[in-house]
């Protein structure tokens, strides 16, 4: 991928390492101690503030910044740099009790109260109001402050309440439909709504997909979720260009949740308005595989930012808080997810938060410091952490290069979504049904948007893409008649943009990339499985599907469509596209992503790696390398590789030893 350049927060130098840290939770004797265990630990940059309105605005227009103050004095005496916040990430109850009309709604009418976070509508203009007016306070305070690196703008916008239905959500709405459609007669065609007696004559008449007697109108809801998208970068824009205005100087950033669960923002178009790219990334307990959601949501962030370095600005030392059973880490695995996300690119890692809390609803959620001090395995590895990380301050800067591009769609992911499909499906999970055999061979793989350009890529592999613009849709089928190997999973390129089916035959868009024509889907039943020629089996999915010009590599021996295609692939161009009209089961989705790579020659990043060992690569630019090894197992075990490691300042001449649980990072020179 051609990386873009970014700034980066102010003086610092190597990786950035550190987490949210929340002062005003404990006494200010407490505040020196911290500032120490900070250093002991190596941390160099906190997030400050976040939560902080209430504190520093107790009373409308009665200030207090006399606490912030202090300790930005003592973080700056202690050599440590502040992402400051802008402190409006939740209203004092003192806003929403005089202005409850600031308050969010959900489709159902339900207004959301006071009492946990996020209680606001983004698209209140009264609230807007009120939270420029504290990042300007804050901007004009701290603006020139030493400490002060990076500006942290809000906080995980759109986390709890993504989608506002509120009056003012729907005043705004109307305005972003007449600004994207110009004339109610545009709408009314993209809306299809001929159906049901839906036409508009004015859009004033418009609302937000609120609860209906049956199925809301599928485009409006796709509007909407564009629209609540745009809605909350909006909101990020008008507190950023405050932040511009007075601090020039200063980047600035929110931190974003991309994992492949948060689906409510299309983080591509948030891209180009972040001075850097920032992310929050959770484990999920109950996955087995949770290292492989990890690796995918770091390649995404990595796409998100172009390329770029960008920031792990939040994950956990250990357990969380908020799932239904809350596991603790296992030896080395806060360490290991660490340096999963800095060789995915990540020159940052960041917590929640320093001082576990004592009191609230994340007083369980794990900490840097835990509740049992010092003497814990948590705080040693912390401490190991923070010596780790000083050690790789040479990675700082380098890039990962891949020759595989995943294509992930937030706009497909909303469309497939929608009720009345065929089936219901689920879009990240196909999509990391597709990664995973690629990670399981230890092959880099770039998470990019329909609208990266493909050129330099070798594999693209395009799941689930439902939906899909003109535009992109040629791109794929550019990238393949250029050389690439295309590899497209079932229901993808049916509808355009505006959720209409496009005619002619299934799978609409790629039709003469695939060589074959669907003229009927067969989705298959609960708990159906279905066998292929090969041994294999398919489930959730069968289609009546005909070869115009492509060959069948897998065919179906049993079910709905028994001696029809279930796998084809036709060639293109100087390339070739594969087609996958079938969920295959694990081996077999693997012996595809297997015979794609085996005609392709895309290596992985170590060959014949140790059973459990993870390999990643960052390229430095003055030709050298970065080889991160991370061991999953119980064992140590030997990896080939030259050079210096880095955690154990050696040489090693041909292996390098990787401990059990641990990881090794080897320098490789030129």
């Amino acid at each position: 991928m051609t990386t873009t350049g970014r700034p980066w927060p102010l003086e610092l130098t190597g990786l950035a390492y550190g987490g949210d840290y929340n002062p005003e939770q404990w006494p200010r004797e407490v505040w020196p101690e911290d500032v120490e265990l900070m250093r002991q630990a190596g941390v160099n940059l906190v997030s400050v503030g976040i939560f902080s309105w209430a504190q520093l605005e107790p009373r409308e227009g009665e200030y207090d910044f006399g606490w912030l103050d202090d300790i930005l004095d003592q973080l700056h005496a202690g050599g440590i740099r502040v992402a400051l916040a802008t402190a409006t990430a939740s209203p004092p109850p003192w806003l929403t009790r005089r202005y409850p009309e600031i308050l969010p709604m959900l489709a159902d009418g339900t207004v959301l109260g006071q009492g946990g976070r996020q209680a606001y509508a983004t698209s209140s203009p009264l609230f807007r109001e009120y939270a420029v007016r504290m990042t300007r306070m804050m901007a004009e305070r701290y603006g020139e402050h030493p400490a002060v690196a990076l500006w942290h703008v809000d906080n995980e916008l759109g986390c709890h309440v993504p989608l506002d239905y509120s009056d003012s959500a729907a005043a705004a709405f109307r305005g972003w439909l007449e600004r994207r459609y110009g004339t109610i007669e545009k709408l009314n065609r993209a809306w299809g709504t001929a159906f049901w007696s839906q036409r508009y004559d004015a859009f004033d008449e418009v609302l937000p997909p609120r609860q209906a007697p049956t199925y809301v109108n599928p485009t409006q809801q796709l509007d909407f979720a564009r629209f609540s998208s745009d809605e909350l970068l909006r909101h990020y824009r008008a507190l950023r260009d405050v932040l511009r205005e007075l601090c020039p100087r200063i980047p600035t950033t929110t931190n974003l949740m991309m994992n492949s669960r948060t689906k409510a923002m299309d983080y591509f178009s948030w891209s180009a308005d972040l001075d850097v790219v920032a992310n929050d990334h959770y484990l999920i307990a109950a996955d087995p595989e949770a290292q492989i959601e990890l690796a995918f949501s770091a390649d995404l962030s990595r796409g998100v930012a172009g390329g770029a370095p960008w920031m792990l600005m939040e994950h956990s030392t250990s357990a969380v808080n908020w799932q239904p059973r809350n596991r603790a880490k296992g030896p080395g695995e806060m360490l290991r997810n660490s340096l999963s996300h800095v060789g995915r690119g990540a020159d940052a890692v960041m917590f929640f938060q320093w001082r576990q809390s004592l009191a609230g609803a994340e007083k369980y959620h794990s900490g840097m410091l835990p509740h049992a001090g010092t003497d814990t395995d948590v705080w040693r590895n912390t401490v190991e952490l923070g010596r780790v990380l000083r050690e790789l301050a040479p990675v700082r800067g380098s890039v990962v290069e891949s020759k595989v591009a995943l294509l992930f769609d937030y706009q497909a992911w909303w469309g497939i979504e929608l009720d009345s499909h065929p089936t219901e499906l689920d879009y990240t999970a196909e999509a990391l049904r597709w990664y995973r055999p690629f990670w399981r061979r230890n092959v880099s793989v770039d998470v990019v948007a329909p609208s990266t350009d493909l050129t330099g890529y070798d594999v693209v592999v395009v799941p689930a893409l439902y939906l899909v613009t003109d535009e992109a849709a040629a791109r794929i089928t550019a990238a393949a008649q250029a050389g690439a190997t295309v590899l497209v999973s079932y229901f993808s390129g049916i509808v355009d943009e505006h959720d209409h089916v496009r005619p002619g035959g299934y799978p609409g868009a790629f039709r003469d990339l695939l060589g074959v024509t669907t003229e009927e889907f067969c989705p298959l039943g609960e708990g159906e499985v279905q066998s292929l020629d090969d041994g294999g089996a398919g489930d959730l999915w069968s289609e009546k599907t005909h070869l115009r010009g492509a060959t069948a590599v897998r065919t179906w021996s049993s079910g709905p469509v028994a001696g029809g295609p279930a796998v084809t692939r036709n060639v293109t161009g100087d390339g070739a596209a594969w087609y996958v009209g079938t969920r295959l089961d694990e081996d077999g989705t693997q012996r595809i992503v297997d015979a794609v790579l085996a005609e392709t020659d895309v290596a992985p990043v170590v060959r014949d790696l140790p059973a459990g060992v993870e390999a990643l690569r960052r390229q430095a630019e003055d030709g050298s390398s970065f080889l991160f090894l991370l061991n999953h197992g119980t064992e140590e075990v030997k990896v080939g590789a030259t050079g210096k490691e880095l955690l154990s300042a050696t040489n090693c001449a041909g292996l390098v030893s990787v401990p059990a649980h641990g990881v090794a990072v080897v320098h490789e020179e030129q």
